[in-house]
């Protein structure tokens, strides 16, 4: 399969970054290009942009994309964890640049692949990792895990109502045999959740479990607090970061984040001065959460559930 990237927000982000055409950019998601090509387009021959994704698939796709449409910049592909951008940008000799973009969705290839496993749509071995060559996947948590470890899993990370009973129906069926393709998880679904009890908004039943596991096997939510601070440390002042979420879970660790750095203020309300010593180290653009127009909406429907938050680093603490 082709690896595919529809970019969600796409002008949205590249007004956010403010891009210099003699700038250095990060797009911390590579996926298929989507974003990092916009970004190019915008550079000069003394732009830079870096690219980091977890998945070889996508260095490789992403790094041919680009290559074939000669844009005067410089591009660098680095496989990791974006949660690692400090150090995969140090070792590539670099401490600072001027825009940072991170898409915290699954590209539309890992959705759409079927033998990754992130699809309930389709039989495929119970997979989601993104990088493939870590060990734990969902069909670990779901045959080895603890029923009361998998409950919590499906609780914090999907925040499916259901959580109990699905967890105890997979314990069940897996007492008889593995469950081994993302069909036998949806089946054990679908028997968990009683019809007339379902989401009455036509989402899937199985949307909040896939969810969770898919953020379990990535550990996408533990490490993000940190990741974005790491971020903003690795901006120039002036430069700006754009974060694109899509559910509630991880929108709400990074707006925090976001209102942490901006009032890091620790002094009980009733100071009449402020004595603990933090100070603002950014400013948000975006009070409210930017979300799809209606025209992208019907182009697009994956981003009907996205939001982009976008701060920029103050020249000095205030």
């Amino acid at each position: 399969m082709e690896f595919h990237h529809l970019p969600v927000l796409l002008e949205e982000c590249m007004e956010g970054l403010n891009i210099r055409p003699d700038g250095s950019y990060l797009d911390c998601t590579l996926g298929g290009g989507g974003h990092s090509s916009e970004i190019l387009r915008r550079l000069n021959a003394q732009g830079r942009l870096f690219g980091i994704d977890r998945d070889a698939d996508a260095i490789y796709a992403a790094t041919r994309r680009i290559q074939a449409l000669s844009f005067p910049a410089r591009f660098t592909a680095l496989q990791g964890n974006f949660h690692d951008a400090k150090a995969l940008l140090g070792g590539a000799g670099v401490d600072c640049v001027d825009g940072i973009l991170v898409d915290l969705g699954v590209s539309s290839y890992q959705l759409d692949a079927r033998e990754r496993g992130f699809s309930y749509h389709d039989e495929a071995p119970l997979d989601m990792r993104m990088d493939r060559t870590q060990t734990l996947t969902a069909r670990e948590i779901v045959n080895t895990w603890s029923q009361d470890d998998i409950a919590r899993v499906l609780t914090d990370y999907g925040e499916e109502h259901w959580a109990r009973q699905i967890a105890r129906v997979i314990c069940d069926r897996r007492a008889k045999s593995p469950i081994e393709t993302t069909a036998d998880l949806v089946d054990i679904i679908d028997a968990s959740i009683p019809k007339k009890l379902r989401a009455k908004d036509g989402s899937h039943p199985a949307r909040r479990t896939f969810q969770a596991l898919r953020i379990a096997v990535n550990d996408e939510l533990a490490p993000l607090e940190q990741a974005v601070r790491d971020l903003v440390d690795l901006l120039s002042p002036h430069g700006r970061l754009c974060v694109i979420a899509f559910h509630s879970l991880e929108d709400r660790i990074v707006k925090n984040t976001f209102r942490n750095l901006e009032n890091p203020c620790t002094c009980p309300k009733q100071f009449p001065v402020c004595v603990c010593g933090k100070k603002p180290v950014v400013r948000s653009l975006s009070r409210k959460p930017i979300t799809a127009s209606q025209t992208e909406l019907a182009e697009n429907p994956r981003s009907r559930s996205a939001t982009l938050r976008v701060i920029e680093k103050l020249e000095v603490a205030l």
